[in-house]
């Protein structure tokens, strides 16, 4: 019998594990919240992932779940443990991915590099914290928050005033995280896979760019990274990796400051847009190697197939008319790119796709993953 995976969540992310699934013989089982949703071809069951009883149905007849998001609540992931089923990345790991304040502590026990924070309270507390740190602040919410959502720029405690009014109707009442506002020359991104029995493999250190919030574009291995920065980037996602005892892919987001430090932004514990490269550019993707993860079988090698890789994300999509026909046209234009699209409506801002290029001259690459990504704009 096939070894099944149970993925609760049926967006891109659980439809990019179909393909890899088929070919590593594993059956691929999607609770997804609604019908139709990206990853409808795998979508075995639709239901509340919020609620236990519909969860734990799902659960019943596979050999570990995984998510496609880390917004399942903390007692159905219980509810699952308590039924014997094996959650992989298990709630004692996602409690740091759902809450950043959780998060933030959690790296300091580990004497992780992060910018200095704080929980704040009140507008108050916000202003103090401002005025600690040259007059602006970034504030986020803790938990939630994704692509630029839940976090702004700040220069006086009063321009959060909405979310600590938010708080304080929340019975379970809270803090913002305050957190000193970075200067740093670009972002970065390391992933790294950790299976049950500890085998931990790293993947090369990439830059991000980001737009409004949002990941546009993706370079691997990230330039001028040198063998001194991916040595210290590998060994840092490693040491969260198994410092907060993650299994399955876990995305370090960085910020590499004026002075060449590096300092962590943010975690993913699960496949993530700064590894999307990966299907295509290293011998084994990250889809596949979190499916291997999280079913405890020996992880793949994360070399990279060629000198350069580059991602470039679809936002949007056209205002009028399907996406196929610019599929077919991007195609015929670049014959040598990777299209992938998520099976989602096109709307301002959303991500319904991307495509990947590489090849052993970055800057043709860059040219050729950014004309075939224009094809889908208006």
């Amino acid at each position: 019998m096939a070894l099944r995976v149970g993925v609760v969540g049926g967006g891109q992310l659980a439809r990019m594990m179909i393909a890899p699934a088929v070919e590593l013989g594993i059956e691929l089982r999607v609770l997804a919240e609604e019908p139709g949703m990206s990853a409808s071809l795998a979508a075995t069951a639709v239901g509340d992932y919020r609620d236990a009883a519909t969860v734990l149905a799902f659960a019943r007849d596979v050999d570990v779940i995984t998510f496609d998001h880390e917004h399942v609540p903390q007692d159905v992931l219980a509810a699952l443990v308590d039924a014997g089923v094996a959650v992989r990345p298990g709630p004692g790991a996602l409690r740091f991915a759902q809450d950043k304040l959780l998060m933030r502590a959690r790296l300091a026990e580990l004497g992780m590099p992060q910018p200095e924070w704080a929980a704040v309270t009140d507008a108050t507390e916000l202003q103090e914290f401002i005025d600690a740190h040259g007059g602006r602040a970034v504030v986020k919410t803790p938990r939630g928050g994704y692509d630029g959502k839940g976090v702004r720029v700040v220069e006086t405690g009063v321009e959060a005033d909405d979310w600590f009014a938010a708080l304080a109707e929340d019975t379970h009442g809270g803090a913002l995280l305050a957190e000193e506002l970075v200067d740093f020359t670009r972002e970065l991104a390391q992933q790294v896979a950790r299976r049950p029995s500890g085998e931990v493999r790293a993947y090369p250190i990439v830059e991000t760019v980001q737009r409004d919030g949002v990941c546009a574009e993706v370079i691997a291995p990230a330039p001028h990274a040198g063998d001194r920065l991916a040595a210290v980037t590998a060994e840092l996602g490693i040491a969260i990796a198994e410092g907060l005892e993650t299994t399955g892919m876990l995305a370090v987001e960085l910020f590499q400051t004026t002075d060449e430090r590096v300092l962590v932004n943010e975690l993913a514990m699960r496949p993530h847009n700064s590894g999307h490269w990966s299907q295509d550019g290293a011998v084994t993707g990250q889809f596949e190697q979190h499916l291997r993860a999280v079913l405890d079988l020996p992880l793949g090698d994360t070399s990279p197939r060629a000198g350069w890789s580059v991602m470039v994300n679809i936002l949007g999509g056209p205002a009028e008319g399907g996406l196929d026909e610019r599929f077919a046209a991007a195609m015929a234009a670049h014959p040598d790119v990777k299209v992938h699209t998520y099976g989602k409506a096109p709307r301002p801002g959303r991500k319904v796709g991307h495509v990947n290029v590489t090849g052993d001259d970055l800057d043709e690459i860059a040219y050729q993953a950014r004309a075939a990504a224009s094809f889908f704009q208006d």
